[in-house]
């Protein structure tokens, strides 16, 4: 009863019924630090040294900044609005979200206000926040009002609210990576959020993540930043890692804090939080989406995708950013199909599946659905997987990201007064001005960029045999002819990423601790519309996915 009376405390004024007479601003309060101390503590001996927290709650980020530029409106919707929605959206895919909105029953204002509510509701109540959100959107409900006023055939993402990973670029917040040193960093639309926001998109807001990508400190939590706190998983909080980088994008998709959320991934930064997290995750062909606008680590790697708590949401949401970009060198136009995907699940008796015979072995979820694949009429191939070392991986994300970062702040960085860093080594003296705050896990990432002494000829030499010994390990596809090869979570995310094959996690289940894990399939270059027609199949087999049991109401 007691943990419900602060929760009333707290958002009296925020989701309750309408106010005749709005509370002025500058009056109130909606959210208090606390002291985090003895979570901390209580993670001290855990053992994944990757949920050892050095701190909780954020030291630099007022959730009042964040939240009250919208109080205002998010306070008159009522609690009985969002209790006659909640059965409508929760949970729900965007056609038919979008079925209820042509049919008069909500608006997309409504849409937005029903998330907003839900994002207040959990995220400043210090026993429940996820720290997920870093920023929102100031402008969305105005968004919103003018996209229902021109109501005219559109995209299906038209009018859906999404959440951005604070490294994408977007002119109405800050582009953080999470990092003090670009808390102030101010750009214009990435790429991939224009191409959303012609097709209607609603850009809610700026999701946490692990900092710089996770490209800073060595054995660190997964979803840690110094200007978002610590994220926090919603089927288990300190429980369960969230997995990362794109940790906030997993955790607020799982929390139904939007239709879904835009990750990004070098390697396994969109399939490990969205497998820790019960959702669905792409990470598509390198290439098959801009990077330009996005706070990067390896021009040779990273990729944008599309996290969503469906099959139907990620192919809608992925067709959404799609376009061949000029400024970007691996850009290349889509291949068809990705829209349409959703609605012609690929027939099971027609396509042949790898499987790794030690999961079969050692994981019974893996095994379970391997068979319910087999059973439904899947071919199923097992074969032992080979151990390929990924040699010289990390001198390459050095070398990328040496070039690579100067770059991005050279051509996006608006205020070089407000972002005082032009390279890493930039980077490393800053933080080392106040490493207690600004680096409370070190900098050991970044301290190996500049140590890193390979030549260009030696770079260019790794970068081959890297793509040659992924593909190497996928040999199988060929000799086979496998539709995909069957993983668990991010487990093979390094050799999908340097072969630049795609990759799609779905919900299998859940552990008997209650924690998630994933299949994911691993496709040949650009059969992104085929791995989602799989998915889709094979979702609707198991339909494995359920909503995190604090987050239901």
């Amino acid at each position: 009863m007691y943990k419900y009376l602060i929760c009333s405390f707290l958002l009296i004024g925020i989701i309750s019924c309408k106010q005749k007479e709005a509370q002025p601003k500058e009056d109130v309060v909606l959210w208090t630090p606390y002291n985090d101390s003895a979570e901390v503590a209580a993670s001290a001996e855990n053992e994944n040294r990757r949920m050892r927290y050095k701190f909780i709650q954020s030291r630099v980020l007022d959730k009042n900044e964040v939240f009250l530029p919208l109080y205002d409106e998010v306070s008159q919707f009522t609690e009985a609005q969002y209790e006659q929605m909640k059965p409508l959206v929760l949970e729900q895919d965007i056609p038919t979200i979008q079925t209820h909105i042509d049919q008069g029953t909500f608006t997309y204002e409504d849409l937005v206000l029903f998330y907003l509510h839900r994002i207040y509701k959990y995220e400043l109540p210090n026993n429940t926040t996820l720290n997920t959100i870093i920023a929102l959107n100031p402008n969305v409900l105005e968004e919103a009002r003018q996209l229902d006023e021109n109501k005219e055939i559109h995209h299906l993402i038209y009018g859906m609210p999404i959440l951005l990973k604070d490294n994408i670029g977007t002119a109405e917040m800050k582009t953080t990576a999470g990092a003090i040193a670009l808390k102030d960093n101010q750009t214009d639309d990435a790429f991939i959020v224009e191409h959303l926001k012609q097709k209607g998109a609603l850009i809610l807001g700026k999701a946490n993540l692990s900092e710089w990508a996770n490209f800073i400190c060595g054995v660190c939590p997964n979803g840690q930043s110094a200007v978002g706190g610590q994220t926090l998983n919603p089927y288990g909080r300190r429980v369960f890692d969230t997995g990362g980088s794109s940790a906030g994008s997993g955790t607020s998709t799982a929390a139904n804090y939007a239709v879904g959320a835009v990750g990004t991934e070098t390697s396994g930064s969109i399939l490990s939080p969205s497998s820790q997290n019960s959702v669905v995750g792409l990470k598509p062909t390198i290439g098959l989406l801009s990077r330009t606008g996005i706070v990067p680590i390896s021009s040779t790697l990273d990729t944008p995708g599309p996290m969503t708590k469906n099959v139907t949401d990620n192919a809608i949401l992925l067709d959404a950013m799609l376009g061949k970009d000029d400024a970007d060198y691996k850009s290349v136009s889509a291949e068809p199909g990705i829209l349409s995907a959703w609605m012609n699940p690929e027939p099971l008796k027609e396509i042949r599946l790898g499987a790794m015979k030690n999961f079969m072995e050692r994981d019974s979820m893996y095994a379970a659905n391997v068979e319910a694949l087999r059973e439904a009429g899947a071919q199923i191939v097992e074969f032992e997987a080979e151990n390929i070392p990924l040699k010289g991986f990390t001198t390459l994300l050095n070398l990328d990201m040496r070039e690579d970062l100067p770059a991005y702040i050279n051509a996006e960085v608006k205020d070089k007064d407000a972002v005082r860093v032009e390279s890493v080594e930039d980077v490393v003296a800053f933080n080392q001005q106040d490493s207690l705050l600004r680096i409370p896990y070190g900098q050991e990432r970044f301290d190996g960029i500049l140590a890193d002494t390979t030549t260009t000829e030696q770079f260019e030499k790794i970068k081959e045999d890297l793509m040659e010994s992924g593909r190497a390990f996928f040999n199988i596809m060929e000799e086979k002819d496998l539709d995909a090869v069957l993983s668990i979570n991010n487990y093979h995310a390094g050799y999908a990423a340097v072969a630049e094959y795609p990759a799609l996690t779905v919900p299998m289940g859940y552990k008997t601790t209650g924690e998630p894990e994933s299949l994911t399939f691993i496709g040949k270059p650009f059969s992104e519309a085929h791995l989602l027609r799989i998915g889709k199949a094979f979702e609707e087999l198991t339909e494995a996915r359920e909503i995190p049991e604090g987050y239901q109401d």
